[in-house]
């Protein structure tokens, strides 16, 4: 006679106070710190527990909360579309492509996964995209057409900064994009994406740089936002694969970073650190360092100018 592992125990539990409304949409269910103490169980056992619940899309992590009850509870609720009952076209493909990815990840997306949301066969998504690939390129479109720019600043420093903006927000709205436009010698080709770059380009046309010097000035910008953007999404994979919050994770890793910084090898270091008041915000990082290379920019254009 098997027995069932206890994660699962602790996964069918969690389950019954959801539908049961013990737990209700929006609701934190217990972190895996509060499942170890209440199961008496190790914290690994704890996070496969959450991680069977998100699989059922019952729950979802929240940054900065934790993780939390979906508006629907059920499989693939975060899937649901208002074309449900619609015939299957390209454009129902690459939104329900979208809110999938979204959700869990681009890794999450299968075409197999798809075609199970979405009520098909996996051969029906063939007759609209080839595979993957040209999904993510179309999806990726979409993502870019989403919000307008609106007509290029004539002064560039407003333009580059505008931009820089346009593209941390369709980041933070889609947080597998930066992954997936990470290459920079083998770009996504799309209208929309190229729109983009063009936008930017036109906001330098009345400084002083060469052609290639343009060029670079928009790749440096890019790479900004999306070095700043891929780290969003490792942290939200981090949530979603641990089951913690990062303040959760902060607690549970601090006595190691204390007991290394003990030995006072790094002085500098504790110098910085010691008052406890620095806590690493993404968003102030962005301000920061966006200010950063604007300026280093402007010295640029100034040199060219004199």
């Amino acid at each position: 006679m098997t027995t069932e592992p206890p994660y699962l125990a602790i996964a069918a539990e969690l389950r019954r106070r959801v539908r049961s409304g013990e737990l209700s949409p929006g609701d934190r269910v217990p972190s895996t710190r509060a499942i170890t103490r209440e199961w008496g169980v190790a914290m690994a056992t704890a996070t496969k527990a959450l991680g069977v619940l998100r699989q059922e899309g019952l729950v979802r992590p929240e940054p900065g909360v934790g993780t939390v009850v979906v508006p629907t509870a059920g499989p693939n609720a975060h899937l649901k579309t208002n074309s449900d009952t619609e015939p299957l076209s390209r454009e129902r493909l690459v939104e329900a492509a979208l809110a999938l990815a979204d959700a869990e990840g681009l890794h999450a997306l299968t075409m197999r996964r798809l075609a199970t949301a979405l009520g098909v066969s996996t051969m029906a998504l063939y007759r609209h995209v080839p595979g993957k690939a040209e999904l993510v390129r179309l999806m990726t479109d979409a993502a870019c057409g989403e919000v307008p720019l609106g007509p290029a600043p004539r002064e560039w420093r407003t333009g580059l900064e505008q931009g820089a903006r346009w593209l941390r927000a369709m980041y933070r709205r889609h947080r597998w994009m930066a992954h997936a436009m990470a290459s920079f010698t083998r770009p996504v080709a799309t209208p929309n994406a190229l729109a983009y770059l063009e936008w930017v380009l036109k906001s330098l046309r009345g400084t002083p740089l060469t052609r290639s010097e343009k060029l670079h000035t928009h790749l440096l910008v890019f790479a900004y936002v999306q070095g700043l953007s891929m780290a969003d999404d490792l942290e939200e994979q981090a949530r979603q694969d641990t089951g913690i919050s990062d303040g959760e994770w902060m607690e549970q890793n601090e006595p190691r970073h204390d007991a290394i910084q003990a030995g006072g090898s790094y002085p500098e270091l504790e110098a910085v650190t010691s008052d406890g008041d620095f806590g690493l915000d993404l968003d102030a990082l962005f301000e920061f360092g966006l200010r950063r290379t604007l300026d280093g920019i402007a010295s640029m254009i100034d040199e060219t100018s004199g």
